[in-house]
């Protein structure tokens, strides 16, 4: 089956888009011409789906509302996901065309299937319902409501391993799904801000961290200056030391 000529993406909490994410969302315009964008929010999706949206809703953490969504939204309908800070640089005509697709997101920590980076798949693939299961299972707030550790990265490559995926960056295709290396849809290092776009770089994940308070985008720009200055292990090594003293 072929991917749907649907991007979707999701924007829940009300707040208006800001500029960069309007600007990616018009890169997917002039690089997939003729397909339809279609916006999800509250207005159109039940952020009360499952315990885990309803709890990351009640706290306003939106973008976990999100990593649920996207699944689901795909089962539902196929076509393709972006993160709102996602820039296509280049037509992706040869990956649609390939069938469903996933993208590996590589840094200093580990490597990993990362879904924001863009994904595609047609409706009622089973891996995602996968997914969709898992996520019926968990928890956002744990019973005192403090935010759980896990991740959607986390998650999500971990249904892939048990299902044959190697944790190396190179081509693979486990359940159906093509997962591309890191330079197709990552060439962004997070840690230190460096871009190394190659000529199979598709696009560009600019990690806005629209989930995060409002001193998020300064605190990025703060520690990857820090991270480029001293190595992408100096807060490590700073912890180590105030614990060893």
């Amino acid at each position: 089956m072929s991917i749907p000529r649907i991007i979707h993406y999701c924007w829940f909490g009300g707040k208006p888009l800001p500029p960069s994410a309007l600007r990616c969302i018009d890169s997917w315009r002039r690089n997939f011409p003729g397909w339809e964008i279609r916006r999800w929010d509250e207005s159109n999706f039940d952020i009360n789906a499952i315990t885990y949206t309803r709890q990351a809703a009640s706290t306003g953490k939106w973008a976990f509302v999100s990593d649920y969504a996207r699944f689901l939204i795909l089962y539902r309908h196929g076509g393709i996901y972006f993160d709102t800070d996602v820039e296509v640089i280049r037509p992706m005509d040869h990956i649609t065309a390939a069938g469903a697709f996933m993208g590996f997101e590589k840094s200093h920590t580990g490597i990993g299937v990362a879904s924001g980076l863009g994904i595609g798949a047609p409706a009622g693939h089973p891996f995602y319902k996968k997914i969709i299961d898992l996520y019926s299972t968990l928890t956002y707030l744990d019973n005192e409501g403090r935010p759980l550790p896990g991740t959607v990265v986390a998650h999500v490559t971990r249904l892939f391993l048990e299902a044959g995926l190697r944790e190396e960056d190179r081509l693979q295709t486990v359940e159906g799904i093509t997962v591309y290396p890191n330079e197709f849809f990552n060439p962004l290092d997070d840690a230190t801000g460096r871009l190394r776009v190659t000529p199979r770089t598709c696009s560009i994940h600019h990690y806005d961290k629209t989930w995060c308070d409002n001193y998020g985008p300064l605190r990025t720009r703060l520690t990857r200056l820090l991270h480029r200055l001293f190595g992408v292990t100096t807060f490590t090594r700073l912890r180590k030391l105030i614990t060893r003293n």
